[in-house]
C-alpha cells in the first residue's frame, strides 16, 4: 500500500542554474574518484620498484575495482536510510583519507589497503551522483544533465593513465602525486556540495539489511577475486578458480533468500520483475565489459604494436574521449526535448559493435587516421548508451527504489568490467603465446630467453624476435577486439526488448513511497 507525500515532503523544483552549482560539485568529485582508479596503471612499474613486492603487484590495480564493485549496491540503500547528502560527504571522506594514506605508503601492503578503501569511496561517489541528479531533476530534464555526468565518467577514465605518465616523468612530482593530485578536487567538491546541495530526506524507521548486505558483497567480492586474479595469481583450471567459483555461487544463493525475507532488501527482489531494470542492468554489463576491455588492452596495442610511448598512447585515445563526450551531451539534449531515449542505445550499441569490429581489422601498419576513426566511432557509441540505460532504469523505477535501481545498474556495469578485464587478459594471453609459438618454429628463431617485459624492452629486442613479438601482439589483440563484438550485439538484443516509456515531465509519477512513520528532514 502506498501513499502520496505531503505537500511539505515533495522535493522542491531546481533552477537550471542552482542544478548546475550542485552537478558542478558532484562533476568535480566524480572526475576525481574516477581518474584515481586508472592513474596508477602507468605508474605501477615506479611504485613496485620503491615499495617491493613485485609479487603483489596485481593487487594494487585490482583492490580498487573490488572495493567498489562489491560496494556500489550499498551506497543507494544506505543513502534511503541515512541521507544523500550525508552518505556522499562519507565517501568523499573515505576517498579523501585513503587517497593520502596511499601517498604516505611505506610498503606494498599499506598502498593495497588505502587503494581498497580508495575503492569503497569510489563505489559510493559513482553512485550517488546519478541518485542525487534523479533527486533533483525532473525525469525529463535527466538527459541533459546524464550527458555531463556520461562525458565526465568516459573522459576522466581515458584521462587517467595519460595523467599517470606524466607526473612519473616529471621528476619534481614523482609516483606519489598520482594520489595526492586527487586531494584539493575532492575537498574543493566537498565545499561545494556542503554549501549549495540542500534535499529533503524522508527518513523512515527501517532497519539495515545486514544479512543480505555481508551474502552480497562477499559473494560479488568472491567473484571479483575469481575475476580480477585468474590467470594471474592462479591458473584458471586450479583448484583456487573452482573453490572462488563455487563460493560465490553459494554466496549469491543465500544473497537471494536473505533478500526474500528483509524487510528492507539492498537489492529489493520486486526489481528483478521489471523488465526495464532487468535488460538495463544486462546491457549495462555489457558496454562494461566493452569499456574497460578496450580501455585497458588499447594502450597495449598503442604501445606494443604501433610503437608510442605512454604519453603519445593517451593523446592517441582523444578522439574516443571526444567522441564520448559529444555522444553523452547530444543525445541528453535531444531527450530531454523530446522525451524519447530507445533510439540512443540502440543506435550506440550498433556502434560499439561496430567500432570493436573495426579495432579487429587494424594491423601493424594501420595508419593512425584510420585508428582514431574506429575508436571515436566506439566512443561515440558508448557515450550514447551508458547513461541512457541507467536513464531507462530510473524511469521505470517507483520513487522508492530510484536510488537502489540506479546503485544496482552501476553494480552490472562495473561487474561488466571487471568480466571484460578478466576475459580478454586471458584472451591475450594465450593467443600471444601460441602466435609466438608458431611464428618462431616457422622462422627457425630460438625462444631461449625471450621474455616480454615493458614495451620498451619488447622494442629493444633483436629486429627479428622483436618483429614476431609485435606480430603475435596485432593478430592477438585483433582476436580480443573481435570477441567483443558478440558482447556488444547481446547488449543491443537486450535494448531492443526495452520497452520505452518516454521520460516524465514532472516527478509527481514517481514519488510514493512505502506506508508507515516518516519523518521530513533537511539534510
Amino acid at each position: 500500500m502506498t501513499q502520496e507525500l505531503a505537500p511539505e515532503d515533495v522535493p522542491r523544483s531546481y533552477t537550471h542554474r542552482e542544478i548546475m552549482e550542485i552537478l558542478s560539485g558532484l562533476l568535480l568529485a566524480l572526475l576525481t574518484s574516477m581518474i584515481s582508479t586508472s592513474v596508477v596503471g602507468t605508474a605501477l612499474p615506479t611504485i613496485v620498484g620503491e615499495l617491493g613486492g613485485q609479487e603483489q603487484l596485481s593487487w594494487v590495480a585490482s583492490a580498487t575495482l573490488l572495493t567498489m564493485t562489491v560496494s556500489t549496491p550499498l551506497w543507494g540503500k544506505l543513502s534511503d536510510i541515512f541521507g544523500r547528502k550525508l552518505m556522499f560527504q562519507v565517501a568523499l571522506g573515505l576517498f579523501v583519507a585513503a587517497s593520502m594514506v596511499a601517498g604516505l605508503s611505506q610498503n606494498i601492503g599499506m598502498l593495497i589497503a588505502a587503494r581498497a578503501v580508495q575503492g569503497l569511496g569510489t563505489g559510493g561517489l559513482s553512485a550517488l551522483v546519478q541518485v542525487i541528479l534523479g533527486d533533483i531533476v525532473q525525469p525529463r530534464e535527466r538527459g541533459r544533465y546524464s550527458g555531463y555526468v556520461g562525458a565526465v565518467f568516459g573522459v576522466s577514465t581515458v584521462a587517467g593513465p595519460l595523467l599517470g605518465g606524466f607526473i612519473v616523468d616529471t621528476d619534481w612530482l614523482g609516483w606519489r602525486w598520482c594520489f595526492y593530485v586527487c586531494v584539493p578536487i575532492a575537498v574543493l567538491a566537498s565545499v561545494v556540495i556542503q554549501r549549495v546541495l540542500r534535499l529533503r530526506h524522508v527518513k523512515r524507521d527501517v532497519r539495515l539489511d545486514v544479512w543480505g548486505a555481508t551474502t552480497l558483497t562477499s559473494g560479488a567480492t568472491a567473484l571479483m577475486l575469481l575475476l580480477s586474479l585468474g590467470g594471474h595469481e592462479f591458473d584458471w583450471s586450479s583448484p583456487w578458480a573452482y573453490g572462488l567459483a563455487a563460493l560465490s555461487v553459494v554466496l549469491f544463493g543465500l544473497a537471494v533468500l536473505a533478500e526474500r525475507r528483509a524487510s528492507e532488501p539492498i537489492l529489493p527482489p520486486r526489481l528483478f520483475r521489471s523488465r526495464s531494470f532487468v535488460l538495463s542492468s544486462t546491457a549495462s554489463l555489457l558496454v562494461g565489459i566493452a569499456l574497460y576491455g578496450v580501455l585497458i588492452y588499447l594502450p597495449q596495442f598503442l604501445q606494443i604494436v604501433k610503437g608510442l610511448s605512454p604519453a603519445a598512447s593517451g593523446v592517441m585515445t582523444l578522439p574516443m574521449v571526444l567522441s564520448l563526450f559529444l555522444g553523452s551531451i547530444i543525445s541528453g539534449r535531444v531527450v530531454t526535448r523530446t522525451g524519447r531515449w530507445k533510439i540512443f542505445p540502440l543506435a550506440g550499441m550498433i556502434l560499439v559493435a561496430a567500432g570493436l569490429w573495426l579495432l579487429s581489422l587494424l594491423k601493424a601498419d594501420s595508419g593512425y587516421v584510420v585508428l582514431g576513426v574506429d575508436i571515436a566511432i566506439l566512443g561515440a557509441g558508448l557515450g550514447m548508451s551508458m547513461q541512457m540505460l541507467i536513464l531507462a532504469a530510473q524511469n521505470a523505477a517507483e520513487g522508492r527504489d530510484m536510488a537502489v535501481s540506479t546503485s544496482g545498474v552501476a553494480f552490472f556495469r562495473n561487474l561488466g568490467g571487471a568480466v571484460g578485464v578478466a576475459a580478454f587478459g586471458a584472451i591475450l594471453t594465450n593467443r600471444v603465446k601460441a602466435e609466438m609459438t608458431a611464428m618462431l618454429g616457422a622462422a627457425h628463431v630460438r625462444a631461449t630467453g625471450l621474455a616480454l617485459g615493458t614495451p620498451e624492452a619488447i622494442h629493444h629486442l633483436p629486429a627479428a624476435a622483436r618483429r614476431i613479438v609485435i606480430q603475435a601482439f596485432a593478430s592477438a589483440m585483433s582476436t580480443v577486439f573481435l570477441l567483443g563484438v558478440p558482447a556488444a550485439v547481446l547488449g543491443l538484443v537486450a535494448v531492443v526488448f526495452l520497452r520505452e516509456v518516454p521520460l516524465r515531465s514532472s516527478r509527481q509519477a514517481a514519488l510514493q513511497v512505502s506506508t508507515g512513520p516518516a519523518q521530513s528532514i533537511r539534510s
